[in-house]
């Protein structure tokens, strides 16, 4: 049995991961914001932990409350998105929802888990997008999360650096059928995580700090 840590697991992507590890009989603790998030979680026979990545002082307390743990896996899956494109710039109020959440808790979180990932010989995996990738831009369309999860893909691969007794992956669900995806995306939340638990399986030591797709691909470019 794994020990499996999901960050950001109150609904969508992260509620399926906590879903699926422990169908396969994993041991989860996972985090949501507010009591509804906690109370889905509970149910699924998780261990639920308050704790809500847009807030600094809620973030750093992670490594406190996870004291003496030893995680296989550890999964950042908390984001936002906004659809704005480049031709207004975004206010301060959407920049900092976006990047705190996307950004600046990923870089919160990390080094708190991470000295517990190592200690497993574990994987540390953040939840990004294809939409983060410079080379094959497609638009300028929500171009604030490009920037964010471009972010993402930097922060995790310089972090893999300080942590070389673990690997660190950025992880592209695909366009998925959650809130943030809406109901004409092409897949199941239930068949993304499907996909990406298959990855994290597979990973090797060429895989660390690269952005892998949830069908296996690995991005040639940033």
């Amino acid at each position: 049995m794994s020990t499996v840590l999901v960050i950001g697991a109150s609904r969508g992507l992260g509620l399926e991961f906590v879903r699926q590890y422990r169908a396969a009989g994993d041991r989860v603790i996972a985090t949501a914001r507010d009591d509804e998030g906690l109370e889905r979680l509970r149910a699924l026979g998780a261990e639920p932990m308050r704790m809500d990545v847009a807030q600094p002082a809620s973030a750093s307390g992670l490594s406190w409350q996870l004291d003496g743990e030893k995680l296989d896996l550890a999964l950042y899956v908390a984001g936002v998105i906004d659809r704005g494109n480049a031709t207004s710039p975004p206010t301060q109020q959407a920049f900092d929802r976006v990047m705190h959440t996307n950004l600046l808790g990923l870089m919160q979180v990390l080094p708190q888990v991470m000295p517990m990932v190592e200690a497993a010989d574990g994987v540390f995996g953040a939840l990004s997008s294809s939409m983060a990738q410079i080379g094959p831009v497609g638009g300028s369309n929500s171009w604030l999360y490009r920037a964010s999860k471009a972010a993402l893909n930097m922060a995790v691969s310089s972090a893999r650096f300080d942590y070389p007794a673990a690997l660190l992956v950025a992880l592209d669900p695909g366009w998925v059928q959650t809130d943030m995806g809406g109901a004409g995306a092409p897949l199941t939340a239930e068949a993304s995580v499907r996909g990406l638990r298959t990855v994290l399986a597979g990973l090797t030591a060429e895989d660390n700090g690269r952005l892998i797709h949830h069908d296996g691909r690995r991005a040639s470019s940033w």
